[in-house]
């Protein structure tokens, strides 16, 4: 364990109060066993089931009806062709599934209605499209693969799919002309070829222009093929984090399949990057839409919380798993002990001390999809040594809806973590911490219930003014190809977008999501925060998609002006994936200051897995802080401490915030905090504001560009020594 560079963990053990030295849980012996079997039998029932993303039996039940039909029932066979054409292409039998569609369009003319015939040729044109990529950004996969606009090496050399793809996409548009989710395939299946935007009519085409990047930012270049950590799973969390104490992060991510295990990527003294899950009793934790890294016991030692059966509904009823590890560096499976295994659709979970006694409590969001599916969220409150108790009806934040996202932050900076919850489709919550075990929600008082649906969500300070924003992602139920194309082609707002909230400083909030540049579609799963050109604005990274496969929307990077508003600068980093997004992490992996950049790409569909994305960011010449924190009153990671920098930069001081632990409910950043100081020459203090106490430590004329650890009471911090740059791969 390297001490020097670490988190200090042995050291944290060595002083640790008595009975924090190891979990005290007493777990079986064959913990880890019993859970492996237990998902195991679930992913063979489901394998055979109807249940949505898993169960090929809709198959036999959508052959069952399409048999069952009168002859002269047109319509059905066209609607019931096109399902089946779906589900088809959904398991990844793509030559299946065209024929389908085929007969949908047959179906579709000899009924004479112009609407159905262009929706099912859309769909024709999808399954030639599947083709593609298949053909392509997966059988030669490769760094400039799926990014948007497509050109390099990411141009189709089978070029079969793409072109059948447009034939019967110009016959959808000659259909109907106004379906604008064919004019949004119809660009891009031009771009896989190369001849777009000439190539498309021009009734049709998205301009150039539309596309370009506001703000001029270096290529980031997609490295996971060149390090191997370019996993190929289906829709999943991630979370780039130190779980070794040795001062290096690893990455981690997990998939919603229950075939695909969780992999943990260390990097080597070699410099090569191998999954230890296997060696740490996590390879059989699978079926995972989402994790979360967290020290349940306080013990200095990061565990792990799954959470399973997202968009589930009865089928979704799959037990959760947290994953304590041990001194050995293993993890344990202790989730019935620790008395949080529920067995019901989630994806979200969050941590924070919403009671200020130096431990970490949870919350975990489910989702309540019909009247008689009635799964309640769970508030958690730890008692210290890993137990814990359910308090979610006495604290009032079962919430009943949709849960999509969760966060937790100060939003009115009492000193007592709030929790915002994004529902789909239903109005949001802010549940504000009363102190006394109660939350209320003023959600409907302070206007941040929208947008109604939505997913990710997270608490940041983009303006750097000390007071808790708020981001909601948007994730609309209509049409959302169609969405885009009128976006990016006519300049056109929906009437529904991702929301930013800004805190007055009242206790308030303003709807700036107009003025902040973000009112436009982009419908992310994941998402996250990070400060990509160090300047010490947070940007945003949006991780879009949705289990459709013709979903084909690029990710969205945003640049932060300086607090004033947010760049499209996709274009520029070359970050606009068109495969589905989830996990989304920031974190400096090199160790040279700056923040890199790791997605868990791939869909929820068994056929639509995708490999990972890790950019390395190649920002230089800006100032930087990396803050670890050792809490002793407050938990050990010091989660919800509040972090102020003040710099000297251009003649003038100004401050840099950041607030420890803050997440996307979509996406693990690394515990350590990361500080963008942009041109600064001086780093006149910093000062550390710890949770549970409220007191606040402040350190002068601290160093630039070096990482510090910070002992909550010392009088002064650890200043570790400069950092050794570790390339993540060689210069291109």
């Amino acid at each position: 364990m390297k001490l020097a560079n670490g988190w200090c963990t042995a050291a944290l053990l060595a002083s640790a109060s008595p009975g924090q030295e190891s979990s005290p849980i007493a777990a079986p012996q064959d913990a880890n066993a019993q859970k492996r079997d237990a998902l195991a039998l679930i992913g063979e029932k489901l394998a055979v089931s109807t249940a949505p993303f898993y169960g090929k039996g809709i198959l036999a039940e959508l052959r069952a009806k399409l048999a069952a039909l009168p002859a002269d029932a047109i319509q059905k066979q066209c609607i019931l062709r096109v399902q089946l054409g779906d589900a088809l292409l959904g398991f990844g039998e793509i030559e299946a599934a065209i024929a389908e569609y085929e007969r949908g369009v047959a179906a579709a003319e000899k009924s004479g209605a112009p609407r159905a015939v262009a929706a099912s040729r859309r769909k024709l044109a999808m399954g030639w499209l599947r083709r593609g990529e298949v053909d392509n950004c997966i059988a030669r996969h490769n760094r400039d693969s799926c990014l948007f606009p497509l050109r390099g090496g990411a141009l189709h050399v089978e070029r079969t799919g793409s072109t059948k793809a447009i034939e019967q996409l110009l016959l959808s548009l000659q259909a109907d002309p106004e379906q604008l989710a064919s004019v949004w395939l119809l660009n891009v299946a031009h771009m896989t070829l190369g001849s777009w935007p000439d190539g498309v009519p021009e009734p049709f085409r998205i301009p150039a222009r539309a596309i370009a990047s506001e703000h001029a930012m270096a290529r980031m270049f997609d490295l996971a093929p060149d390090l191997g950590v370019n996993v190929s799973t289906r829709a999943g969390g991630s979370a780039m984090e130190d779980f070794d104490g040795d001062g290096d992060l690893e990455l981690l991510c997990s998939a919603i399949g229950y075939d695909q295990p969780v992999s943990l990527f260390e990097r080597q003294a070699d410099g090569a990057w191998l999954d230890t899950a296997p060696q740490r009793g996590l390879d059989f934790q699978v079926g995972a839409l989402n994790l979360l890294p967290f020290d349940a016991d306080n013990d200095g030692r990061l565990d792990l919380i799954f959470q399973r059966g997202g968009w589930g509904g009865e089928s979704g009823r799959v037990p959760n798993s947290l994953a304590m590890q041990q001194p050995d560096g293993r993890f344990v499976d202790r989730t019935r002990e620790a008395g949080v295994e529920f067995a019901a659709p989630s994806q979200v979970a969050v941590a924070n001390d919403i009671d200020l006694d130096g431990d970490l409590d949870l919350f975990l969001g489910y989702e309540n999809v019909t009247p008689d599916v009635r799964f309640p969220c769970r508030l958690l409150r730890n008692d210290g040594h890993g137990r814990f108790e359910q308090i979610q009806r006495a604290a009032g934040v079962e919430n009943g809806l949709c849960t999509k996202g969760a966060a937790f932050g100060d939003y009115d900076n009492d000193g007592l973590p709030d929790l915002y919850v994004s529902n789909l489709g239903g109005p949001n919550r802010l549940y504000r911490n009363l102190g006394d075990g109660r939350f209320v929600d003023v959600a409907a008082k302070l206007g941040v219930t929208e947008p109604r649906d939505s997913f990710s969500c997270f608490f940041l300070d983009y303006d750097n003014d000390g007071w808790l924003d708020l981001y909601v992602g948007c994730y609309d139920s209509g049409d959302r190809s169609a969405q885009l194309a009128a976006w990016y082609r006519d300049g056109k707002v929906p009437a529904q977008t991702q929301r930013l909230y800004r805190n007055d400083g009242k206790g308030g909030f303003t709807d700036v999501t107009v003025a902040a540049g973000l009112a436009r579609p982009s419908f992310p799963m994941g998402s996250n925060f990070g400060d990509l050109d160090n300047d010490g604005f947070l940007d945003l990274y949006l991780a879009t998609g949705d289990p459709d496969l013709s979903s084909l929307w690029p990710n969205v990077m945003f640049r932060n002006d300086g607090g004033r508003r947010f760049q499209d600068v996709t274009d520029a980093t070359g970050t606009g994936h068109l495969q589905k997004g989830h996990g989304v992490s920031f974190g400096d992996l090199d160790g040279d200051g700056d923040q890199d950049l790791f997605v868990r790409l791939g869909g929820a569909a068994l056929s639509d897995g995708f490999a990972a994305a890790l950019y390395e960011n190649p920002t230089a010449g800006k100032r930087w802080l990396t803050v670890r924190l050792v809490g002793r009153e407050s938990n050990r990671f010091g989660v919800g401490a509040r972090l102020k920098a003040t710099i000297e930069e251009g003649g003038a001081t100004r401050d840099v915030h950041h607030l420890a632990g803050g997440n996307s409910s979509f996406g693990g950043n690394s515990l350590q905090a990361e500080l963008g100081l942009g041109s600064a020459t001086r780093l006149v203090a910093l000062e550390v504001k710890w949770p549970r106490t409220g007191k606040v430590q402040r350190f002068t004329e601290l160093p630039l560009d070096r990482i510090v650890v910070v002992d909550e009471g010392a009088s002064a911090p650890t200043v570790l020594p400069p950092a050794t740059v570790q390339p993540l791969a060689a210069e291109r």
